[in-house]
């Protein structure tokens, strides 16, 4: 069976960089079942031998680091900090247009009240690729800074500020995905959890984890003509609270 990377391990918790394409956990409902090899539980315990919790979630199509805790104290102290916003996450993300160097979007997502989703591009470029509307097609790389914790947020933020995410299925743009699978040669959803930065749960101490790119980004940071990096104090530009 295969193994997870693991970023990050001690006696509390362990960070390990999740494929694109695996789920967290089992589905809830039992009328669905996944294979083990895509249950990042499931493989995560057999690789410990011991139980873990998970303390947060990642979309199935999304990739990068994932936090389990190894005691269930552990998993309360983590989902507090959640609760109370003191926990940063970093996103990296290929979106549809030209965005502006840096904007705060600040709407409410349907069920799920307040949501803020700080935007920071750091490329952008235009591929000879004709669409319905235009001759070229342009993309901007971002990172985007979730100052909330709303299901989808960053995916149904971009979206609505008509620039969703590439090989996005549910919110993004039909004719776009298709001009990158056919030049990239990848289905995938072009969103990835770069980092997260936390207080540890029994010393305090703030730590920053950072994911790996995965290959399937290379061709992409060729094509914008940048491999990005956070800024040197690895801060999100906003936080809340």
């Amino acid at each position: 069976m295969k193994q997870l990377r693991i970023l990050h391990q001690d006696d509390h918790f362990v960070a390990i960089q999740k494929p694109a394409g695996m789920h967290v956990h089992p589905p809830e409902d039992p009328r669905h079942s996944i294979a083990d090899d895509q249950n990042c539980l499931k493989l995560l315990r057999n690789q410990l031998e011991k139980i873990v919790y998970p303390v947060h979630r990642l979309d199935r199509a999304t990739s990068g680091v994932l936090l389990f805790a190894l005691d269930s104290e552990t998993a309360s102290a983590l989902g507090r900090q959640f609760q109370e916003r003191t926990i940063e996450k970093t996103y990296l993300a290929v979106a549809r247009g030209r965005l502006p160097q840096e904007l705060l979007i600040d709407r409410e997502l349907k069920g799920t009240g307040e949501a803020q989703t700080w935007i920071r591009c750091v490329g952008q470029v235009e591929f000879p690729w004709p669409n319905e509307r235009f001759s070229t097609s342009r993309y901007s790389l971002v990172f985007a800074y979730p100052l909330t914790g709303r299901m989808h947020q960053i995916r149904r933020h971009l979206a609505g500020a008509g620039h969703p995410i590439v090989g996005d299925s549910v919110y993004g743009d039909g004719e776009h995905n298709r001009l990158f699978r056919q030049h990239f040669e990848s289905r995938q959803l072009w969103l990835h959890a770069h980092s997260i930065a936390f207080n540890h749960p029994v010393s305090g101490e703030r730590l920053r984890i950072r994911a790996r790119f995965p290959s399937s980004w290379h061709p992409i940071f060729d094509a914008f003509g940048i491999c990005p990096w956070e800024s040197p104090s690895g801060q999100s530009p906003m936080r809340t609270g």
